[in-house]
């Protein structure tokens, strides 16, 4: 199956087989290794990316339900002020530990302050919940997110 495919601003024309995980074809085909294989059945978020704006698991989005969406993946998430906001906030309070997990937080952070630009920390929690950090850096990933909302607010 052929289609096209909008990410990070570029079309792709991609060649994959129907039922083919989005997180495939972008590690596999187009080789952008930011995106990460975690569980396979969405619930760890390490391969999040956005779909028209909103955060989705790429490992159980399928291609051909993808006909004229726009993928964003984590290297380009710093191109939005929001994500460059939380990106900054994750330099500066030193957020990651391992790192691994660290791509689909700051596409699940990005997603949370698209919705919510000042989320309590029981907004934070609940957004959040389902997004795995085996180093358990929880308290880092909410400050980084606390920190991003006051970079957005100037």
């Amino acid at each position: 199956m052929s289609l096209t495919l909008k990410l990070n601003g570029v079309e792709h024309s991609v060649d994959a087989e129907p039922g083919t995980p989005l997180l495939w074809v972008i590690r596999d085909e187009l080789k952008m290794t930011g995106t990460k294989f975690g569980c396979g059945v969405a619930s760890c978020g390490s391969c999040t990316v956005h779909v028209d704006g909103a955060p989705v698991r790429s490992c159980q989005t399928y291609i051909e339900d993808l006909e004229g969406a726009e993928v964003t993946t984590i290297e380009a998430i710093g191109e939005t002020d929001i994500g460059a906001a939380v990106q900054q906030a994750w330099k500066e309070l030193d957020v990651v530990q391992c790192g691994y997990c660290q791509s689909g937080q700051i596409m699940s952070a990005v997603g949370l302050l698209s919705e919510n630009p000042k989320p309590s920390v029981e907004d934070i929690h609940d957004y959040m919940n389902g997004n795995a950090c085996r180093c358990a850096t929880y308290q880092r990933i909410r400050a980084g997110i606390q920190r991003a909302s006051e970079i957005m607010e100037g």
